[in-house]
């Protein structure tokens, strides 16, 4: 038997809902490795073992298993920034904490690189799931420094500024960082340092 006979994946019994769910997995491993075009029926069968055919059984087609692939990863986004609004309603954090905890919703799971995946389809409805996890961002800030009638304004703007930023680094921080000669922290203390200039309130002249 050939060496590459028995580095092949076994084929074995699964369920319908253990197929999808290891297709997912598979899908989300070649996203993050290859990008958004390793994402292939093909590949994915022979990551786990399976033929062609059941695979477009289990998903329809390609799309059907990308469309399943940026549901899973958005659902992971959604609950990485829930953890962020608890860490934010629970903890006494300085700007550098608020910061953390939104890169981190970010890096986790490949949430920069499904961003930008969701981006360049044109197809935004899928990001849709999130929308009420970055008002709760909102609101957790809101509690923390005090609403006085014109924190919304600021603090969506201070928020935008920070997912802006997380979603540059996931997608090529650790790159630029080399250039520069900048430690793996330098883009959260440049925008943990920044952040309080959208927060303060700015009374008009």
């Amino acid at each position: 038997m050939s060496i590459a006979a028995l580095e092949k994946p076994r084929r074995r019994r699964r369920s319908p809902d253990e197929a999808r769910r290891e297709a997912v997995v598979s899908a989300r491993a070649l996203l993050l490795s290859g990008g958004p075009t390793a994402v292939t029926l093909s590949a994915v069968a022979a990551d786990i073992g399976v033929t062609h055919a059941n695979l477009i059984h289990h998903f329809g087609s390609a799309a059907g298993l990308q469309s399943a692939l940026m549901g899973s990863m958005v659902a992971d986004l959604n609950e990485a920034l829930g953890t962020a609004v608890v860490r934010l309603r629970t903890d006494e954090g300085a700007p550098l904490e608020l910061v953390n905890a939104v890169f981190d919703a970010f890096a986790e799971g490949g949430a920069g690189r499904l961003a930008a995946w969701i981006a360049m389809s044109g197809d935004l409805s899928h990001l849709e799931p999130v929308r009420a996890a970055v008002r709760d961002l909102v609101e957790a800030i809101a509690e923390k420094m005090g609403d006085d009638g014109q924190a919304r304004e600021r603090i969506g703007s201070a928020v935008l500024f920070i997912a802006l930023s997380a979603f540059g680094e996931a997608l090529i921080g650790p790159p630029l960082r080399d250039m520069l000669d900048q430690p793996d922290d330098a883009g959260r203390k440049v925008v943990a340092s920044l952040l309080p200039r959208f927060l303060v309130r700015t009374d008009p002249a």
